[in-house]
């Protein structure tokens, strides 16, 4: 095999055309306002309510800063998917993008990397998720469940249940349909943003200067470190390209949804974290599991608020599973129909109108990582894979730039290639930032990638194949 096969591109008229295959079809049911509300909803979740404690621990008041330089590290890699996703309507996000611009080989280890980013997310969620069931408890009711429940076995659990449960009712849920999974997205979204605006009036009025001295304790370091790990909070806005084909206009809608989604989370990132050190020392909130909960009771004596909170962590999180998992689907999906994965996972049921066994599948499989593996390590996992993919996509943007520039771009990235540049130089600068054995394990993840595209994907891909064929629908039971 040469090496200009390895990255032999995919003609976008090709990739969109093929959207409209019988039996792999996906309905589409969503406009600007849905799509937004499906960036917030897997934005805002475990990343504020619980990774705001591993940023204070970190860097101290200016977690604050950190949440800046966060959102503003997305700000670039979101205008480049933005463009991209305007340009090529399908689904498969990042992997799609690099089909389209970097090659095949290139396209199935961002494809891979996704997979790997998008189920420890969903993992790294639910496990939050479980926790903020035990605050609620101990808010409302001054009661606990067991560790042996409610904790992976290298936290001193058993396993995590509550993690399980969550996963395998959103896989449910997705199974039944996108556009019933998108509305009740939307309406927890709600909700979970009047209890963020809820938490900052509340801690307004008990808010006090003194938390914020010293303000950088461990200095620049610390805010980066801190800005690295909170990264975490910011992922999910990519996921709004994973609905590419079930939006009616996506040339409009996605480049709205995904800045949109990004601005409205990071407005309220920088509020609640403000408020939340304004009235809790960073020591309390980073030696809890549900530090927003905690600041309301033990800082601001608030315990009924701190209970109303948990309750609001609990629906916050539970829309993250939903569309973190709905995004990991639609990926794995789009690279079954490449046939770089086996492609009969692509049918999609005609009763649903969802590929069902790509989503049981990965129900099963992220039920189990929940149960079993501790938050920290996964969220890591999390963010070297988000921020290697945004690296990807911001190249996106240059290379198709030089090789398609008479290709219509509704929406256009300004000044490239400085702002793409600018986004590879922010992912990387946290990418240096994560421990020495998250980078081990994502690299051991990328070279199993490699052995399954060299002994299957290579051979299989349609790119070489010619496979022109329709997939017959899926049966339903």
């Amino acid at each position: 095999m040469s090496i200009s096969e390895l990255f032999r591109t995919r003609s976008i008229q090709d990739l969109v055309k093929e959207t409209g295959r019988e039996g792999e079809q996906l309905k589409k049911t969503m406009g600007p306002v849905t799509l937004t509300a499906l960036g917030v909803g897997a934005i805002i979740g475990t990343g504020i309510f619980v990774v705001i404690g591993e940023g204070a621990k970190l860097a101290g008041p200016a977690v604050i800063l950190a949440f800046v330089l966060a959102g503003i590290t997305c700000a670039f890699s979101a205008l480049s998917y933005a463009e991209l996703a305007s340009a090529v309507p399908v689904s498969g996000s990042a992997y799609t993008f690099s089909y389209a611009t970097l090659g095949e080989l290139v396209a199935f280890i961002i494809g891979w990397d996704l997979i790997l980013e998008y189920g420890v997310s969903v993992a790294a969620v639910a496990v939050g998720w479980g926790g903020n069931v035990n605050e609620f408890l101990k808010s409302a009711f001054s009661f606990e469940l067991p560790a042996a429940i409610t904790k992976s076995p290298s936290e001193g659990g058993v396993i995590n249940v509550f993690a399980v449960v969550i996963v395998l009712l959103i896989t449910l849920l997705l199974t039944l349909g996108t556009r019933e999974s998108a509305t009740i997205n939307a309406v927890m979204v709600g909700v979970k943003i009047v209890i963020l605006l809820f938490f900052i009036v509340v801690a307004f009025t008990a808010f006090s200067g003194r938390h914020f001295e010293p303000f950088t304790p461990k200095g620049i370091p610390g805010i980066a470190a801190a800005a690295s790990t909170i990264f975490f909070a910011y992922i999910g806005f990519d996921a709004v390209t994973t609905a590419s084909e079930e939006t009616k206009k996506p040339a409009r809608d996605l480049p709205i949804a995904i800045i949109g989604s990004l601005l409205i989370s990071t407005v309220l990132y920088v509020l609640v974290s403000f408020t939340a050190v304004g009235i809790a020392s960073t020591k309390s909130l980073g030696d809890s599991d549900a530090p927003l909960s905690t600041a309301l009771r033990e800082g601001a004596g608030i315990p009924w608020a701190g209970a109303v909170l948990s309750l609001g962590a609990l629906i916050a999180i539970t829309s993250v599973v939903l569309v973190i998992m709905y995004g990991q689907t639609r990926i794995f999906f789009a690279m079954c129909r490449d046939g770089l994965l086996p492609r009969r996972l692509a049918r999609v049921s005609p009763r649903f109108g969802t590929p069902v066994q790509i989503t049981v599948g990965f129900g099963l499989l992220i039920s189990v990582l929940a149960a079993l593996v501790p938050l920290d390590v996964i969220v890591e996992l999390t963010n070297i894979g988000t921020l290697f993919a945004f690296v990807l996509v911001n190249i996106g943007v240059i290379v198709l730039r030089r090789t398609r520039p008479e290709l219509e771009r509704p929406f256009r990235v300004p000044f490239v290639p400085v702002l793409p540049i600018i986004g590879i130089l922010l992912c990387g600068t946290l990418i240096v930032q994560l421990p020495i054995e998250t980078k081990l394990r994502f690299v051991a993840w990328l070279i199993i990638g490699l052995v399954i595209y060299v002994a299957y994907s290579r051979r299989h891909s349609r790119v070489r194949t010619g496979e022109q064929t329709d997939l017959p629908p899926a049966e339903d039971a």
